[in-house]
Formats: structure tokens, sequence, C-alpha cells
């Protein structure tokens, strides 16, 4: 995996490289149009090879990509802590008593998709399957169970 990684940011290192060279001349990018600056007054342009404008442009749309998935999350993260302070609350009342038996399946699609459970190999004996073995069906996930107490 880390040779695979190692290649891969060769690999897209090279391809930079390679758009770097190709695009070297010069451009100029006005920030504002010409109208604006004149009113505006001072220097609203800059003179940037082209490459630079490209690599910006990608840096940009990376951020900008970035702050609009965490701000999408941002209800799962206040959904976890609100349910994190109930638990904590009724722990110390208690009224509940709380088992760990695993992890807790995520709730973004992404992510459940990437964390998914492998369909479990169907036992056989001889090639047939062995009566009592579920061959079609996904484990159920792990998660934290709460249990009342009398």
């Amino acid at each position: 995996m880390r040779t695979l990684r190692l290649l891969l940011v060769t690999l897209l290192g090279l391809i930079l490289i390679c758009i770097a060279l190709a695009n070297r001349t010069s451009v100029t990018v006005s920030l504002v149009p010409r109208t604006v600056a004149e009113f505006a007054g001072g220097r609203w342009s800059a003179s940037m090879p082209l490459f630079l404008l490209i690599f910006l442009a990608l840096a940009l749309g990376m951020v900008l990509g970035i702050v609009v998935e965490w701000m999408r999350e941002s209800h799962y993260r206040n959904l976890a802590a609100a349910r994190q302070r109930d638990l904590a609350a009724r722990q110390r009342a208690g009224d509940v008593v709380v088992t760990r038996t695993g992890a807790v399946a995520p709730r973004d699609e992404v992510l459940a998709i990437l964390d998914a459970p492998k369909a479990p190999r169907p036992q056989t004996t001889a090639g047939l399957p062995v009566p009592g073995t579920a061959t079609a069906q996904l484990p159920v996930p792990a998660s934290a169970t709460a249990v009342a107490r009398p």
C-alpha cells in the first residue's frame, strides 16, 4: 500500500511538472472590471504564469470543497454531541448502564459504503452449504447498547 501511494504521488508530481512546463506564459488576471478599477484607483490586476493561476484555482476549489463538506457534516457532529450529553446525563442519574460491543456504524452515505462489512463466505461441506448457516445475510454491525435498569 505504501509503495502504491508513493507511486501515485510521484505520478501526480510528474503531471503537475508537465503542466507547469507547458503553461509558462505570463497572463494578467484582473480582480475587478477595468471601469471599477479606474473608479476605485489602485492596481487591481496581477501578472503571473498561467500554471500558477491553474494551481491556485485547484487549491481554492479544494479548500472550498473541504469547507462545504465540513459544514454539511456539522449536523451529524451536533447530533452525536447531543446524544453523548444525554447518555452521560442518564448515566449520572443511574437510569442506564452502557455496554460497548463494538464500533457504531457511520450515518454518512460515503463512509457507510467504505466501512461496509464484507459478506461472510458461506460454509460448505463437499461443495454443499451447511444447514443453519447464513449464506446471503450480512453481519449486523455492533453498536453501543443501552440497557434500562428496573
